[in-house]
């Protein structure tokens, strides 16, 4: 299941709602999750989302930020639970699609396990059968919306606790999962498990969930896979003036953690906002032996694919290598400061001190340029060449 980030009643009723409520039919099954405290006014948006075709409308009552606590809702929720039920039991009168709720365990010091207890309680008296609970308090106040999200500390058997004791519900656990080892050894106490930031930032993470978990075969095996899907979307949505870097943010995390993943992201942040981006101008997002690529405005959507499936093949194997080039570089920066380290007084060099302080930092350039594939003489050259009157 796949969940949207929170959208207010406010801008779905007061907005064009399809602004909103939009997706491509290959996201099935998605939730929409929901902020608001007025009954009347969830139940008018959770109709929206059954015409929109939505599977699920989830209630968030755990995002603990200034704006969302100003306009009631979010995670202060928590302190009225009567409001959550009441709202639970208005959506559920005006949809057939399933009404959820995401909550935390506790605000500030409201965090008892009995107050939990009584929350959930109403909420399921209500109607709503799955409870997706992220295993951490909020502090409404002292606290950031992102020092929210770490600094609580998890207390996963507290959820393990609710399952217990509302064994007829279905409890679904969130917060710090980030590996499906992990997912595994959750299943055991609970009915499910959500994965949010961890998804968003490293999506590769999420390919053998088919495999693991549902007994099925991975759709695909490859990020250039990914890759390849994406293209005809990409290209679907600049056909309606979707800006291109709204989708390719999305795409940042594809080759988390591997060789080159840091030229890869910013090629495409560099390059997706560049005005009237069209797919014959999709910036080279891969890059050779892990160094940038050169950019030009000519290289279209087919370069990107070609250079995604580039990095793959290089790194999926674990292969690092290093080109000759690098190695020359390398060779070359060795042996300056060798003459720097070893050099005897009556060596030229010796005699001005700028000079001295110039080879040195000739050396570092092609040292550092070899292993990273950056040399900042280089940019520094770049940089002079487009000033006035420049001869570089």
């Amino acid at each position: 299941m796949l969940y949207t980030e929170m959208i207010t009643t406010g801008a779905l009723i007061y907005r064009e709602p399809g602004r909103f409520l939009d997706y491509n039919a290959e996201e099935h099954p998605v939730a929409l999750q929901l902020g608001g405290s007025e009954p009347k006014e969830l139940a008018h948006c959770a109709k929206l989302a059954e015409d929109w075709g939505y599977d699920e409308v989830n209630l968030n009552v755990g995002c603990p930020s200034d704006r969302v606590q100003n306009g009631r809702f979010g995670a202060c929720l928590m302190g009225t639970p009567e409001v959550v039920a009441e709202s639970v039991a208005a959506m559920k009168a005006a949809t057939n699609v399933p009404i959820t709720v995401k909550h935390r365990i506790g605000i500030d010091e409201q965090d008892s396990y009995e107050e939990l207890h009584r929350f959930v309680q109403l909420s399921a008296e209500a109607g709503c059968e799955t409870f997706i609970v992220h295993a951490r308090k909020a502090w409404l106040q002292g606290l950031s919306p992102k020092e929210n999200r770490d600094v609580p500390p998890l207390k996963y058997d507290v959820v393990y606790q609710l399952k217990q004791d509302f064994p007829q519900l279905n409890l679904i656990i969130n917060g710090g999962i980030t590996t499906l080892d992990v997912a595994h050894e959750q299943l055991e106490h609970v009915d499910g498990v959500m994965i949010g930031r961890e998804a968003y930032s490293n999506p590769w993470l999420l390919q053998q969930v088919d495999t693991q978990f549902f007994n099925d075969d991975a759709k695909v095996t490859h990020r250039s896979q990914v890759i390849d899907a994406m293209i005809p979307y990409i290209e679907e949505q600049l056909s309606n003036d979707i800006y291109l870097s709204h989708i390719t943010r999305h795409m940042l995390g594809l080759y988390q953690g591997l060789p080159g993943a840091r030229a890869y992201r910013r090629h495409l942040s560099e390059n997706a906002t560049k005005k009237r981006c069209q797919p014959t101008s999709v910036t080279r997002c891969g890059c050779a032996c892990h160094r940038p690529a050169r950019l030009t405005h000519t290289s279209d959507l087919s370069t990107l694919r070609a250079n995604a499936s580039l990095l793959t093949n290089q790194t999926l194997n674990g292969v690092h290598t290093m080109s000759i080039e690098r190695i020359v570089m390398a060779f070359a920066g060795i042996m300056i400061m060798l003459t720097l380290a070893l050099g005897t007084e009556g060596s030229p060099i010796f005699h001005s001190t700028n000079w001295h302080w110039f080879t040195a930092f000739i050396g570092f350039n092609l040292l550092q340029s070899s292993f990273t594939g950056f040399c900042p003489l280089a940019m520094i050259l770049k940089k002079v060449g487009k000033q006035p009157g420049s001869a570089f």
